[in-house]
């Protein structure tokens, strides 16, 4: 691989973390949210990735992260008794999102330090191609 495609694989891991860090606050922001059928509640979302690989004559090399979809979890949405609430169905029961709080803040963690660590990559590298041109000096 040459150093000119570290930047394209650091790239695409910043776009691929930058959209699991949108899907991420998007599942916090609707975490609280009241629907008054199942159907209706919000279902946590989920960025689906895939390494790009690229035949060399050594074999196969990583040239970086491609988001396959946003797909929505399948876990049922959240029961909660509530008669007064305006929201609630003939049982008295409304609906919460099947939001997993901590997963979520796990997963904003890892991606925003994923995030952190390619944008490191992208510098260490310019760094280096500096450096590289500045010996014929």
């Amino acid at each position: 691989m040459s150093l000119f495609n570290v930047f394209d694989v650091a790239g695409s891991a910043l776009n691929a973390q930058s959209v699991r860090l949108n899907v991420t606050a998007s599942n916090m922001a609707n975490a609280g949210t009241v629907s008054g059928t199942a159907e209706g509640a919000y279902r946590a979302k989920h960025a689906v990735f895939s390494t790009l690989m690229n035949e060399t004559l050594g074999g196969r090399e990583s040239t970086g992260v491609q988001i396959l979809d946003v797909v929505e979890s399948d876990a049922p949405a959240v029961e909660q008794y509530q008669p007064d609430h305006p929201l609630a169905d003939e049982r008295g029961y409304v609906f919460l999102p099947n939001v997993n709080g901590i997963e979520e803040l796990a997963n904003m963690i890892s991606a925003s330090r994923t995030y952190q660590s390619n944008v490191e990559v992208i510098n260490t590298s310019k760094q280096m191609l500096l450096r590289t041109i500045n010996l014929g000096q």
